[in-house]
């Protein structure tokens, strides 16, 4: 059955955004390859971290470079588990075939005077860049944040020369609030933070 379902959804050519259930979506991209978006499983933490380190040297635009998430598998894991359950805080793995490509987090705070706002992130490996998986990735994560009943506000930072990530976020409803001045140091350059929320 679950094959039949794959074939029925490459068939969809004129339809972009093919499946969506309570865990995940499934969609055909640009190059029409299926990318699949769930939230984490513990069998995924040696791949985040793997994903993290690599995409970390790909560009100057996350806060470390290549290898620099020092995060084990195992802690991962715990960390992974602990989110399982949330309805207000998640991880967002996003897969092509088995290979993650993409991933997303949306953290809510337990003080309960700013549990009404969490905070967003997302990263997409550079060889996958162009072919809308940002897009999907944060369209997914807005519609959980929409369906837990608590969250108000989405906020994230993203450094002043990312311009295709400034733009996405623009595209998707943020708006720019204020600035961090000097916020990242690279190789003795500095960069401001841009900081931008999203009122549900």
């Amino acid at each position: 059955m679950q094959l039949r379902m794959w074939e029925l959804l490459r068939s969809r050519s004129n339809i972009y955004y093919i499946f969506e259930y309570d865990r995940g979506r499934v969609m055909r991209l640009k190059n029409d390859m299926i990318l699949q978006i769930n939230k984490a499983a513990k069998g995924d933490a040696a791949g985040m971290v793997e994903f993290l380190n690599l995409i970390g040297g790909e560009s100057d635009n996350l806060l470390f470079g290549a290898n620099g998430f020092h995060m084990t598998a195992e802690a991962e894991e715990i960390f992974i588990e602990n989110l399982m359950e949330s309805d207000v805080s998640a991880l967002l793995v996003g897969k092509i075939e088995d290979e993650i490509v993409c991933v997303g987090s949306i953290m809510t705070s337990p003080k309960e005077r700013i549990s009404h706002q969490a905070e967003l992130s997302i990263s997409v490996k550079k060889k996958y860049w162009g072919f809308g998986i940002g897009t999907y990735l944060m369209e997914a994560m807005i519609s959980f944040a929409k369906r837990n009943g608590q969250t108000e506000i989405l906020h994230l930072g993203v450094k002043n020369d990312n311009i295709n990530a400034i733009n996405l976020y623009k595209k998707m409803g943020f708006h720019e609030v204020g600035r961090h001045k000097n916020f990242f140091k690279i190789e003795g350059n500095y960069y401001d933070e841009i900081l931008m929320d999203l009122y549900l």
